[in-house]
């Protein structure tokens, strides 16, 4: 299709040249693809499953497997697309794998859906007599490897599965893989990332601007408890030192106080052995207020008898 024919057609019936199925409004921008490269996504394992290989670009000289990051977006478009009708209650994102906790969780928060952090309770989509028994339409898991006690159930119970898959992830109950690299924390913080601003935006939520959504990508990404730590001790010693540096320099602020009266003496301009005096300089007489008074004077005398 020629430029100028493409750039005639409506917005809505536009799709992306070079091969790509997607309108042009869910292009991906260059800061969308230079943080999936920084991110390493694109980045599999030396083994590859049969049917992931639709998904690798080619195999390096030490034998990684190098996604295709056009395929992994137009997955995730697909994903969105899929997430964004129905009700957040009948959705649950799910992360056995330690480095995808906070990324579920914060999609959830942002997205109203349920979300399992951890391990994944056996029967929690059969036994309904289980406390956290749930009966979800849809559900996103991190890695089909990890999570295979949930994706085996939701088979059971015919729920769709869309899962974030490396180039050695088995794809059975699968539905819809997004071929990404699912073993580092800043690649499954991304795509976590990604797929919640687009689903945000298919709802209407989050304009499609560059400042649209104001999360940035960092609050998805993992971190260490020991780095935590870290960092709040850190802080309490920054807010301790500078305590330290506000506290009051008495000999500096007092000045006016008693150290100013001991530097005056000491210039000359107080003489401590002088006798004390009133304002003018005369002497006082302690004695004078109560040489004519006679403390019996106004006693009465009172018989006990």
């Amino acid at each position: 299709m020629s430029q100028k024919k493409f750039a005639s057609l409506p917005v809505g019936q536009q799709q992306a040249p070079h091969g790509s199925k997607l309108p042009a409004a869910f292009n991906p921008t260059e800061d969308d693809i230079a943080k999936m490269l920084q991110a390493q996504v694109h980045i599999g394992s030396k083994n590859c499953q049969s049917q992931m290989e639709t998904y690798v670009w080619k195999r390096r000289e030490d034998g990684i497997n190098i996604i295709n990051i056009g395929k992994t977006w137009e997955k995730l478009v697909l994903a969105a697309r899929i997430i964004a009708p129905i009700a957040p209650e009948d959705v649950v994102v799910i992360s056995s794998r330690t480095y995808g906790h906070r990324a579920v969780l914060k999609f959830a928060a942002n997205t109203g859906v349920h979300a399992i952090a951890g391990r994944f309770t056996p029967g929690a989509f059969t036994n309904y007599i289980t406390r956290s028994f749930k009966e979800p339409r849809l559900i996103v898991v991190t890695d089909p490897r990890v999570d295979h006690q949930a994706i085996r159930e939701a088979s059971y119970v015919n729920i769709p599965v869309i899962a974030l898959c490396d180039t050695d992830a088995p794809l059975k109950y699968v539905d819809v893989a997004i071929p990404a690299n699912n073993k580092g924390k800043h690649s499954i913080g991304l795509m976590w990332w990604l797929l919640c601003r687009e689903v945000l935006r298919l709802q209407g939520k989050v304009p499609r601007t560059p400042e649209g959504w104001g999360i940035m990508v960092d609050m998805f990404f993992y971190r260490d408890p020991d780095e935590i730590e870290k960092d709040l001790q850190e802080g309490a010693a920054k807010d301790a030192t500078a305590e330290v540096q506000g506290t009051t320099d008495w000999d500096v602020v007092g000045g006016g106080g008693a150290t100013g009266a001991v530097a005056a003496a000491q210039e000359g301009g107080l003489d401590w052995s002088a006798d004390p005096g009133d304002g003018a300089g005369g002497q006082t007489d302690w004695a004078a207020d109560t040489a004519g008074a006679s403390w019996g004077a106004g006693a009465e005398t009172t018989s006990w008898s």
